[in-house]
């Protein structure tokens, strides 16, 4: 069944880069909340760039003290959605005032963790604005005007948290929210559509982790409430804003920025200390490895200069053996050679007989090669040759045997 506002909606996404999904986000909430009605109005961003976005102007019912009241909001959607988050406001009427709170700026502008926290796959409209109603059920975003003739408001009324009239101008009775009679219910079978906004992080209002930044566009500035119970006494006695209420408000804003700034100087601080800590980490692990290095680097120097030592020692050792023939007398080959026993120097002589003999054969068959000698000749110089190197090494044999020398 196609909702009554769908073909506005669409002609209002012509110009938007997801008019698809954003368009049934849209309807989507506009079928759960029918207070709320999309319109296509000019945007002022603080550059002074002005843009013609849709945003979803009317009332959400929030439960307050056992009571429903209709809180008037206006939802702005980027041309990005849902990329982007959208910029949400409280619109009060002319006898109300913005509630100043960590959640609501003095422009009006809201701040929640779920805007912070937007994700483009899963969060939506129908998200933030459970969110919201649990977050002014605990929070109201506005109070109502003291009225000069001690009246209380029409019970008819359609807007919320109405402080309640004192029964003369001298009562110090606390205002009462009044709840409205004509107040939005949502259907019965999909009243809540998503759980209520409970989440570990945010215990309470003064819970929120994150400050809220500071706002880029907004309503005309309505005068701040004084934000702490004893003002809040004073006021509903008096009906103006006196300078403890100015002074509580200041303290307040102060305290806020103090702890705003003292978290980000100490997430800042625990971030630079968690780097110097992986610096000294990977430090620590370079200078092990140096040590290593070093260690075997001073092993291989004394290595080095043992070898060195030694081969300085072999060198002299070599000089003063060159020194020492240098200076003897040129000495003859056959006779640099000599032996203790007569047999040695039988088998000596046969060794070297036997080497000329293998030369001779050598170089007997180069000859042949070359065509000096005749094969004649050759065959019968190598048979004399060979039947003389055949008796040598017999005879070499028979040395070693009688020397007791290996054969």
């Amino acid at each position: 069944m196609l909702h009554p506002e769908e073909g506005k909606v669409k002609q209002y996404l012509s110009k938007y880069q997801n008019p698809e999904i954003t368009r049934r986000d849209v309807i989507n909430t506009l079928q759960h909340y029918n207070s709320l009605s999309p319109k296509l109005e000019p945007f002022v961003f603080s550059n002074g760039i002005t843009m013609q976005l849709l945003n979803l102007s009317g009332t959400i019912p929030v439960r307050f003290k056992g009571h429903i009241y209709n809180i008037p909001i206006c939802i702005w959607l980027m041309d990005t959605h849902p990329n982007n988050a959208p910029m949400c406001y409280v619109k009060p009427t002319p006898d109300m005032h913005i509630k100043v709170s960590i959640f609501v700026d003095h422009n009006g502008k809201i701040y929640l963790p779920y805007l912070h926290d937007w994700v483009p796959n899963s969060s939506d409209l129908l998200g933030l604005i459970q969110v919201m109603i649990v977050t002014f059920g605990e929070q109201p975003p506005v109070y109502a005007k003291q009225r000069a003739d001690n009246t209380p408001y029409p019970t008819a009324h359609s807007y919320m948290p109405m402080p309640g009239a004192s029964s003369g101008p001298s009562s110090t009775q606390p205002y009462l929210p009044y709840p409205a009679t004509s107040s939005y219910q949502p259907s019965t079978s999909t009243q809540y559509p998503y759980p209520p906004y409970h989440s570990p992080m945010y215990p309470n209002s003064w819970g929120y982790p994150y400050p809220p930044p500071v706002p880029t566009q907004g309503y005309p500035p309505q005068t701040s409430p004084p934000s702490s119970s004893a003002a809040t006494s004073a006021s509903s006695a008096t009906g103006t804003i006196t300078e403890e209420h100015i002074r509580a408000s200041l303290l307040s804003a102060v305290e806020d920025k103090l702890r705003r700034r003292l978290r980000e100087q100490f997430s800042q601080t625990q971030a630079e200390l968690e780097t110097l800590g992986r610096t000294q980490q990977e430090l620590v692990q370079g200078k092990n490895k140096l040590d290593d290095i070093l260690a075997r680097l001073e092993k291989e120097q004394v290595e080095l200069d043992k070898n060195i030592t030694i081969l300085k020692d072999k060198e002299q050792e070599l000089e003063k053996a060159i020194e020492r023939l240098s200076e003897q007398q040129p000495l003859d080959v056959d006779e640099a050679v000599t032996t203790t026993a007569p047999l040695y120097k039988q088998l000596l002589n046969a060794f070297a007989e036997e080497a000329a003999t293998e030369d001779a054969i050598y170089y007997m068959g180069e000859a042949l090669r070359r065509g000096v000698i005749d094969l004649d000749v050759f065959l019968k110089q190598v048979r004399s040759l060979s039947r003389k190197q055949f008796m040598l090494r017999a005879l070499m044999h028979k040395c070693r045997q009688k020397a007791g020398l290996a054969g």
